[in-house]
């Protein structure tokens, strides 16, 4: 009788071993596919979605500001920002195809604008091509130049994906 206590506590005890060595496996999975944060290299014209390893989950070439060389000082000056910032907001009417609002100005932008006496700006996003563009135009502008007021853009297929896949939150980080 004890042989067979023993025999059925031995199978309990790998059966439910493999069953939290499952779940396990699934919980690292849903880590490794979540994006926690976003880099965006101007010169490359890369953004990159990257999971908590630093693994690069999603590439999309983009478009930014009509004067995208240098940071972002203030409203108007057509460059895009440049430093580490949060996704804090999204809008899936925007007047580009959905978008996702930039942190920015914070703190420091603020003081460089106001020690220009200038206003920093704002409503920087990531989004997909302008609503009143028609496909055709949408594909020829966004393919041949940088058109944004200092936002970065991408398709609107890519702005669907990365729309679903960013959360608020999201840290993102924008280098030269």
């Amino acid at each position: 009788m004890k042989k067979i206590i023993y025999s059925l506590l031995a199978v309990l005890l790998i059966v439910f071993g493999i069953a939290g060595y499952v779940g396990y496996q699934k919980r690292i999975q849903k880590i490794k596919n979540t994006v926690v944060l976003i880099q965006v290299d101007k010169s490359d014209r890369t953004m990159n979605l990257c999971n908590v390893y630093g693994d690069t989950l999603y590439s999309y070439k983009i478009r930014l500001g009509r004067q995208p060389k240098g940071h972002k000082q203030i409203e108007g000056d057509g460059k895009t920002p440049e430093g580490t910032y949060y996704i804090n907001s999204q809008n899936p009417e925007s007047i580009a195809h959905k978008s996702l609002r930039i942190s920015y100005p914070n703190e420091e932008d603020i003081a460089t604008a106001d020690s220009l006496g200038k206003d920093p700006g704002g409503e920087i996003r990531i989004h997909g091509t302008l609503n009143r563009w028609s496909k055709k135009e949408a594909e020829r502008i966004h393919k041949t130049r940088d058109w944004t007021g200092g936002c970065i853009a991408v398709t609107n297929k890519e702005m669907d994906e990365i729309y679903r896949l960013v959360k608020v939150g999201t840290k993102i980080v924008i280098i030269p």
